[in-house]
């Protein structure tokens, strides 16, 4: 098969798949749909305190071809590959609710948040919050953002606090690695496609994951 059909065909499909991909990604719609969540995750973290998480987010990195030109570098992240940044937020089940790529590898992931459209979204509702990792600022404003206690954790009541945060935070975790596992031939090598079209593709994998 000519090289140029398997690209429009790639191209096509991947772009069909895309555009529904807001009937299957999408944040809770009803006050059911976010209780149904928050109690999630309070019995994920097995402490009533957590009872108004309404997400979990992590980043994760997904390998391409070093791009060719001058910017080329800034694709290189911390582990000395080249790579595109996706954010991504679940719920307590692992389902992503919501994401966002496109910011190459080099790039820290809390620049990435601030630059996202949940950053400055609705989401979550006032009185909630979203959990994520160290590697994330504690916000109150725009977006709740609780993490845990930095190293050295002083004092028993962090040290809980820590636990029961981690065993909530970490469906996030979950999420990729099944995702991963279910496309490990593309997340174990670089994506054969051009750097600015990753987005779409790794959209798809999300739809697909279902």
């Amino acid at each position: 098969m000519p090289r140029s059909t398997v690209h429009r065909i790639v191209h096509r499909v991947t772009e069909e798949v895309v555009a529904i991909r807001h009937k299957v990604i999408h944040l809770p719609k009803t006050p059911e749909d976010l209780a149904a969540v928050t109690i999630g995750f309070a019995g994920l973290a097995r402490h009533r305190a957590f009872g108004k998480a309404a997400g979990a987010i992590d980043g994760c990195h997904v390998r391409i071809k070093p791009p060719s030109g001058p910017d080329g570098h800034c694709y290189r992240n911390r582990k000395l590959f080249s790579s595109i940044i996706l954010q991504a937020v679940c719920d307590h089940q692992g389902r992503f609710i919501d994401t966002y790529m496109g910011w190459p590898g080099s790039v820290h992931d809390s620049r990435v948040l601030r630059h996202s459209p949940l950053y400055r979204s609705l989401y979550p509702p006032p009185g909630h919050f979203i959990l994520a990792d160290g590697g994330y600022p504690c916000l109150q404003h725009p977006l709740p953002l609780i993490t845990p206690y930095k190293r050295p954790v002083r004092g028993v009541g962090a040290q809980r606090f820590n636990w029961h945060h981690s065993r909530a935070r970490s469906i996030i975790e979950r999420a990729f690695g099944m995702m991963k596992t279910r496309f490990r031939a593309i997340f174990l090598q670089a994506l054969e496609v051009h750097h600015t079209f990753v987005p779409h593709v790794s959209k798809a994998r999300f739809l697909l994951s279902k």
